[in-house]
């Protein structure tokens, strides 16, 4: 007999067996080539049935001697019983528990899981995960935009950035309650665009951006606002200025300094201003804030606790008994009202809610000791900027927005 035999000549290896060393005899040899031709039949994959019923490096050893003359020894491995998983998949997890996973997730992360299937791909866009996102460092800003928008995000932190065509998908309101656009560069209908489709703003910066009146009186939808910094802006009538006014009568802190205002714009402020405003800025107008407009001003909104009247060439010292009547005036900036003497700035003594006095290029280096050892109660020249209705103050450098903290962050 030949000791050379083919794979299909070995005998099935059954996972009950024990021992590696199996005896075979003439006399079962047809028994066990019956059995491996059953196995045979129930196999449908060639790579399995040689991976699990026939491992490889089988050595027959025949084992010499007179005692063995009839019988023949084989020795072979034992085949590996095959592993099979029984722990829980990733398919088999509840939506609830991805989201929890998800929500753990930076922003580059979250869009790459996103990809993975159909399923995921759901859940990464969840509103739940986009409640706010900060874009800093984003440079171009364009379908992604509106995509995000769309999802259902309520914060959007994204100054400093070119956006172009968000292009949204529907033309139903976005969802969106703090948005931060500071010094983007977007078009006039871009900005249309977007701002049209918000009704439920509270606090919004459009900090040196060109407006429309199509904007701002999209803006006077948003009854629910309670900031609105827009510093820097133009494009804008008086009109469209007052019918914002007169509709967000929740508005707590507004920013208009530097914008592009003629008298009839501040007239605009003044007459129509929401007395519950508790911080203002309306520095910057030189001459076009008179010392009526301040007395009105004042008279409307008996509630100040931060005002920023700076670059107001026709401020004088006269306006300090006006001012005086303001129970909860804490901040007061009047730096560069070049019509208020020095020496006037004693009187702030009367003042005792007071603490900040902001009076850049009023007193000189060498005098400011002086004024700050006769009013002694408050801190001089601390701020020099305002942080009236500004999203970060410009001495932070956190992912915050109105005192929020963003839940996605894009890393550049």
């Amino acid at each position: 007999m030949s000791h050379e035999r083919s794979l299909q000549e070995f005998p099935c290896l059954n996972e009950n067996l024990e021992g590696s060393m199996l005896s075979l005899s003439q006399k079962s040899k047809w028994k066990k080539r019956q059995y491996f031709g059953e196995c045979l039949d129930t196999e449908t994959t060639p790579h399995e049935l040689i991976q699990q019923w026939s491992p490889p490096h089988k050595q027959r050893v025949v084992c010499k001697g007179k005692e063995n003359e009839d019988n023949q020894l084989v020795l072979a491995r034992r085949p590996r019983t095959r592993m099979e998983f029984s722990g829980l998949s990733w398919d088999s997890l509840p939506d609830e528990l991805l989201l929890g996973i998800l929500s753990c997730l930076p922003l580059q992360d979250l869009l790459r899981m996103s990809r993975v299937c159909k399923r995921w791909h759901r859940l990464a866009f969840d509103e739940s995960l986009w409640h706010s996102v900060d874009l800093v460092g984003k440079a171009q800003l364009d379908q992604a935009l509106g995509q995000m928008l769309t999802v259902g995000v309520l914060g959007l932190r994204c100054p400093h950035t070119c956006i172009g065509e968000p292009c949204f998908t529907h033309t139903q309101h976005l969802h969106v309650h703090h948005m931060d656009l500071s010094s983007c560069t977007v078009t006039t209908p871009v900005l249309d665009d977007i701002i049209s489709r918000c009704r439920l703003l509270e606090n919004l910066s459009l900090e040196g951006l060109e407006l429309s009146d199509n904007i701002v009186q999209s803006l006077s939808q948003n009854t629910e606002l309670v900031r609105l910094n827009l510093c820097g802006c133009s494009g804008f009538s008086p009109d469209s200025l007052s019918q914002i006014l007169k509709s967000c009568l929740r508005l707590e802190e507004l920013n208009l300094s530097w914008c592009d205002f003629s008298t009839d714009h501040v007239k605009a402020v003044v007459s129509n201003i929401p007395s519950n405003i508790t911080q203002l800025n309306l520095s910057g107008y030189r001459q076009n804030l008179t010392m009526e407009d301040v007395k009105d001003l004042l008279e409307r909104c008996p509630n100040l606790v931060n005002l920023d009247l700076s670059d107001s060439v026709l401020m004088t010292s006269s306006s300090f008994p006006i001012l005086q009547q303001l129970q909860s005036l804490r901040h007061l900036a009047l730096s560069r009202c070049y019509q208020i003497h020095p020496a006037a700035l004693a009187d702030f003594e009367k003042f005792p809610e007071l603490q900040t006095l902001e009076v850049y290029g009023l007193v000189q280096d060498t005098y400011l000791p002086i004024l700050s050892k006769g009013l002694p109660r408050l801190q001089i020249n601390t701020r020099p900027f305002s942080s009236v209705a500004r999203p970060t103050e410009a001495t932070r450098r956190d992912h915050t927005m109105w005192g929020m903290t963003c839940r996605l962050v894009f890393r550049p």
